[in-house]
């Protein structure tokens, strides 16, 4: 295996988040339920005592469940079951995405969170808009980086200044993933910061 193949595959391990803890569960809850059914048909074949209900039993009341039970309880039921499934479903077949972002890098594999991206372009922007900290705040979404700047009342900002730092600052970590930089300035403005 190359170096350049396991760098991927440890960036990878690290942005991602495992499905092994919800395949686990369920497939411990399908193994629990197939054992139990297993176990009452070998006890039934052998005109022994089930340990909860014989497959006949089963077998009768579900055939029965219609006709004693509410329909809006069915509907429920069905409703609830749908929900489950879909839930699932998303579990299997979503992104499973962590909040971190690969920085390029040719010897080592470096994974930083977007919380430590969004502090450092926080402080850049601050900086470059000689403002106080607690001004200027960002979040760092999926392909983009939003900071929204509060500026001091009465004092006039330079947004194309804010914008450069922004976009040098993205560009000095060459993130695996290209992000755009928004800046969007507050209605209300900070009085006496």
């Amino acid at each position: 295996m190359t170096q350049d193949r396991t760098l991927r595959r440890m960036v990878r391990r690290e942005t991602h988040s495992s499905r092994a803890l919800p395949s686990i569960i369920v497939a411990s809850i399908l193994l629990l339920v197939f054992l139990w059914l297993a176990a009452e048909s070998v006890l039934w074949l052998l005109n022994d005592r089930p340990l909860l209900a014989s497959p006949a039993h089963i077998r009768q009341w579900l055939v029965g469940l219609p006709g004693s039970t509410v329909p809006a309880g069915l509907t429920a039921a069905g409703v609830a079951l749908g929900i489950l499934g879909l839930l699932l479903l998303g579990v299997a077949v979503g992104k499973g995405r962590r909040a971190r972002r690969a920085l390029a890098s040719d010897r080592i594999a470096t994974v930083v969170d977007d919380n430590v991206i969004a502090a450092a372009v926080s402080s850049t922007s601050r900086l470059a808009a000689g403002l106080a900290p607690g001004q200027v705040t960002t979040t760092v979404g999926g392909r983009s980086v939003r900071v929204q700047v509060r500026p001091t009342s009465g004092v006039p900002l330079d947004l194309a200044s804010i914008k450069t730092a922004l976009d040098g600052e993205l560009a000095a970590y060459a993130l695996d993933r290209q992000v755009t930089g928004k800046v969007r300035v507050a209605n209300e403005g900070a009085v006496g910061q």
